[in-house]
């Protein structure tokens, strides 16, 4: 197996696509060597624990509500090419992502973290849900079969909060400064959304090297 970590944030519109992108070239390939890994960046690290009205973040990022629309507009455009019906909105307010990362990070041990990641992305991108509220991440966790009692202790603690945030540090005096970052095999770095074309000719370069190793 080849380790692929998926650098990201589960309310980054990029890493959703990128994500999606990624998952038509591994349908192509069932045999595929990755074994994904989800690494935790927050887009918003400063953002308050309780996020903010989601018109009144955009309005500052990006100056006026057209300035939003048109930073946007290549971001839905891409959306509908991957097959996405994001619905923007939908979304009334923009989360600290904080305990959502620690979520994922559970489910890893739990061995659901890829499916955790695409629910926070149905649930803020298609279902305008606030993925900060403890409750609703309980519920995704109860919904892939995860102890949503258990979850919601560990979010009332502090449990694995330093970790992320150390993780989180780390790629960025890496040099990540955007998301989503994959790295292939802990060396090599591809940074945004990528092809399926592109995943193709990797993994298919990684199977001949394979292939030839053994041989």
């Amino acid at each position: 197996m080849v380790r692929l970590d998926i650098i990201s944030d589960p309310i980054c519109p990029w890493c959703y696509i990128g994500k999606t992108l990624l998952d038509q070239a591994l349908a192509q390939r069932p045999d595929h060597p990755f074994e994904i890994h989800w690494q935790p960046f927050q887009l918003n690290p400063d953002m308050p624990p309780e996020g903010m009205d989601r018109r009144a973040y955009l309005e500052g990022k990006f100056g006026s509500r057209d300035g939003a629309a048109r930073a946007y507009a290549p971001v839905l455009e891409r959306a509908e090419a991957a097959g996405l019906d994001i619905d923007f909105a939908a979304i009334p307010r923009t989360p600290n992502t904080i305990d959502a990362h620690r979520l994922l990070h559970w489910s890893e041990v739990e061995g659901c973290q890829t499916p955790m990641a695409m629910a926070l992305f149905r649930a803020y991108f298609h279902e305008g849900r606030d993925i900060s509220d403890h409750e609703v991440l309980a519920d995704l966790a109860d919904g892939l079969g995860i102890d949503a009692a258990l979850v919601s202790r560990l979010l009332a603690s502090d449990a694995d909060r330093e970790e992320i945030a150390s993780r989180d540090a780390q790629f960025r005096q890496m040099g990540v400064t955007g998301v989503p970052t994959f790295v292939v095999a802990g060396q090599h770095a591809v940074p945004g959304c990528q092809p399926p074309e592109m995943w193709l000719r990797v993994i298919d370069e990684m199977t001949t090297q394979t292939a030839n190793g053994a041989g």
